[in-house]
């Protein structure tokens, strides 16, 4: 799944996938810069995945902050977010693999099946 996924914060049960989609400003040296993105989860179930997800703000510590993204970074972030779901619902179906929101996702926020 290209640069998204994060095996460090991954296990058997969770896929940990996330996206430093827009810099907040270029202006500090390239390792105190914050980044406005997402963070996705894809938990393991029986035969198919669940999925949840955040958006917000990845910090000069390297931790992701739950927040609104601002509105000048709103569309770059949501595309990325968009790009990785679809490649990864093209995946999950070249498997024959079944994926839905997590119960504890919003409704007006779980992302469209294929």
């Amino acid at each position: 799944m290209g640069p998204y996924f994060r095996k460090e914060h991954s296990s058997k049960e969770m896929y940990f996938f996330d996206c430093l989609a827009s810099c907040v400003s270029s202006k500090p040296a390239a390792d105190e810069r914050e980044f406005y993105g997402w963070w996705f989860e894809l938990r393991v179930n029986e035969d198919s995945f669940e999925y949840h997800y955040w958006f917000g703000l990845y910090d000069k510590q390297g931790e992701w902050q739950e927040g609104t993204i601002p509105s000048k970074h709103q569309t770059e972030v949501q595309q990325s977010l968009e790009v990785f779901y679809q490649k990864l619902l093209d995946t999950l179906q070249k498997l024959e693999l079944d994926l839905s929101a997590a119960p504890s996702l919003s409704p007006n926020l779980a992302l469209p099946a294929a």
